[in-house]
């Protein structure tokens, strides 16, 4: 037996193993997944030898990866049958920082590719499962022990088998094994330091396994048990996976306790290749409340999981979304937590979202009613897709809104059947924005179009009006509030057949009434509004305020906000000088155009117009006045009617 050969590390790699092991990884824990990834490269490696005709030594060995716990010696134990190491490559990869065994074997693969490449029919090499490349991962091992044996026999070849021994510090050794070999492969023998002894935990090793290393190739035994019984699907072809593996596999990612609505499973060669397996769940995702933070898909690389939760593999409009990618092309830095570059991940998220809006699209024309389940668990988040511009098109037909036409807030129209049940002529596309359906429904600006038999989209929830400003136009058709429409606008469209008794015209007399009317109003209210107007928007309200400048209500509100403004507004009051109660106030005008009861009703309709704006201060005041009315009211009608 040869005599045990100390070694010193260099000073500067000493500086570099120190880095490594306190500054490169960010958690502890992925010491283990870079052990069972060396594990797993070493048993690839022989599978690939044996796959090109080699015969290893013990050739009925399986390949497995194996870890043991004694509590008593604080001692971790990772085994796998794989390619092993001799006694020069041991101290050549294990003591030299930054050499990987993966890398030159790989570059061993690429020689002999390029000496074959000439042969006709040879099969260009695969070994794009090996993972390891920096030569690094190993001394990760350090942030948890004091020192670390590594024994390896190799597979092939008469070289005995060694062992490689470390405490991380200063110096390395290498010696024969002896009888503490094993049949073929490595054994690396961790010794524990007291704040590390979480790792002599089953349940905790367990839970890193899965986390990490719960998709690699070969079996990962704990304690005899195997812990990666989930297979990769995503690496599965399509027809081979039952819809009961799938819901399986998406209860295990997710905790979800619902089956999915849907998966997509893609396998795509270009730009980038990469597999996913992405699901919809039954579920409405919480990202504008507690979830905020936690969405984003798995990636992974060549199995092992790089990021939880990557929120660059997918738009936020996305996020709802569940699952996992796993490609062959990501670039890491050395430690494999985070990515040296993010032009790879940009293809793949460029790749996903066209493969999702298309598998969308499909539900939407060939699922209808799966595609309206959809949208109420997901419509909420999918809207945010109106900034993407480079979809914007196919993002704007995938929208749904609940409208006029509809009996109640369930049903949903698209813009496109919006567009195909228009009056003949039209060319706008009309919303309303309201708290809720009966807001919107009761909203005086939509009078006309009920008229005029015109649909108007009701959008309830806060972001809607940002998505039909940011999309301005569909297909040609213009989108607006119904705030913003003039009379030219709507001149062209007759008002339906209405079985409403109507108002009598004014008289001339009463016509020139009115007008002066109009100008008390203003005189009551003075700077509380900017001008008091006929109104040719109005039908069952007595009036209504307006903006000139064009601007809704409720985007008016939000911007007032962000702003921190609480001032209300000034704006045009439009009146209905059809309705009764403008009738009434033009009655009591012409009797006496200083009538207190007059300065009462005037400023009353301004503030139930307020109130319908969201901006009523004051109620008490409102409250005060309709009390004075409705006693008045109360008192003429007993005396009409002799009670």
């Amino acid at each position: 037996m040869a005599a045990s050969v100390h070694h010193e590390f260099r000073t500067e790699t000493r500086k570099v193993l120190n880095i490594l092991t306190n500054s490169l990884y960010t958690n502890r824990e992925i010491f283990l997944r870079e052990l069972i990834s060396n594990a797993s490269d070493a048993l690839d490696k022989l599978r690939f030898t044996q796959n090109k005709g080699q015969s290893p030594c013990q050739p009925d060995l399986p390949l497995e990866i194996a870890i043991t716990i004694d509590k008593e010696h604080k001692i971790l134990t990772i085994r796998d049958t794989g390619i092993g190491m001799s006694r020069e490559e041991m101290a050549e990869n294990l003591g030299t920082i930054a050499r990987s065994g993966s890398e030159q074997f790989l570059a061993d693969l690429a020689k002999e590719s390029d000496a074959k490449a000439g042969e006709e029919g040879e099969a260009k090499p695969d070994a794009a499962q090996i993972i390891g490349r920096f030569g690094v991962g190993f001394y990760s091992v350090f942030m948890v022990a004091s020192k670390v044996e590594v024994t390896s026999r190799p597979a092939y070849g008469d070289a005995p088998a060694a062992t490689w021994v470390s405490d991380g510090l200063g110096t390395y050794s290498v010696e024969d094994a002896g009888d503490n070999a094993p049949e073929r492969g490595t054994v690396i023998v961790v010794h524990l330091k007291e704040d590390a002894e979480e790792y002599l935990e089953k349940y905790r090793l367990e839970s890193v396994i899965k986390k990490h290393s719960g998709f690699v190739p070969f079996p990962v035994l704990l304690e005899g048990e195997k812990v990666n019984t989930q297979p990769a699907l995503w690496r599965e072809p399509k027809f081979s996976v039952t819809k009961e593996q799938y819901t399986e596999f998406y209860k295990a990612l997710t905790y979800d306790h619902k089956d999915p609505q849907d998966q997509i499973h893609l396998a795509v060669d270009a730009p980038v290749q990469f597999n996913a397996l992405i699901y919809i769940p039954d579920t409405e995702a919480d990202i504008f409340g507690m979830g905020r933070d936690h969405w984003g898909l798995d990636l992974y690389a060549r199995r092992v999981l790089i990021n939880h939760e990557n929120k660059d593999l997918l738009p936020e409009y996305l996020a709802f979304l569940k699952g996992v990618v796993d490609t062959e092309d990501l670039p890491l830095n050395i430690s494999r937590e985070t990515l040296q570059e993010n032009v790879v991940i940009r293809k793949i998220q460029q790749t996903l979202v066209k493969q999702v809006l298309g598998h969308l699209e499909k539900m939407a024309k060939g699922d209808p009613e799966a595609y309206e389940k959809f949208w109420q668990r997901h419509g909420r988040v999918f809207k945010m897709g109106y900034n993407d511009f480079v979809n914007r098109d196919r993002i704007a037909a995938l929208l749904r809104f609940n409208s006029s036409e509809h009996e109640d807030n369930n049903g949903l129209i698209s813009l496109e059947t919006y567009m195909e049940r228009a009056r003949e002529g039209q060319k706008t596309i009309w919303f309303v924005c309201a708290p809720n359906r009966e807001a919107a429904r009761l909203n005086p600006h939509t009078e006309i179009f009920r008229r005029k038999g015109l649909e108007v989209l009701f959008l309830c929830e806060p972001i809607d009006e940002f998505v039909m400003e940011g999309l301005g136009k569909y297909k040609e058709w213009d989108i607006k509030s119904v705030e913003s429409a003039t009379d030219e606008q709507l001149k062209d469209f007759s008002d339906k057949a209405d079985d409403k008794p109507k108002a009598a015209p004014l008289t001339d007399d009463d016509t020139a009434a009115f007008d002066k009317l109009l100008a008390r109003i203003k005189e009551i209210l003075g700077d509380k509004v900017k001008d008091v107007r006929l109104s040719h928007r109005l039908a069952d309200s007595p009036a209504c305020l307006v903006s000139d400048d064009g601007m809704s209500s409720s985007m008016e509100k939000f911007m007032r906000v962000m702003q921190k403004d609480d001032s209300v507004p000034v704006k045009v009051l439009e009146v209905n000088r059809d309705h009764g109660l403008m009738r009434a106030m033009l009655r009591i005008f012409k009797a006496d155009a200083t009538d207190p009861v007059l300065t009462d009703m005037a400023q009353g309709i301004f503030d139930t117009s307020l109130l319908l704006d969201g901006y009523l201060k004051d109620p008490q005041a409102l409250a005060s006045r309709t009390n004075t009315l409705l006693a008045q009211a109360g008192a003429w009608y007993a005396e009409v009617k002799k009670i």
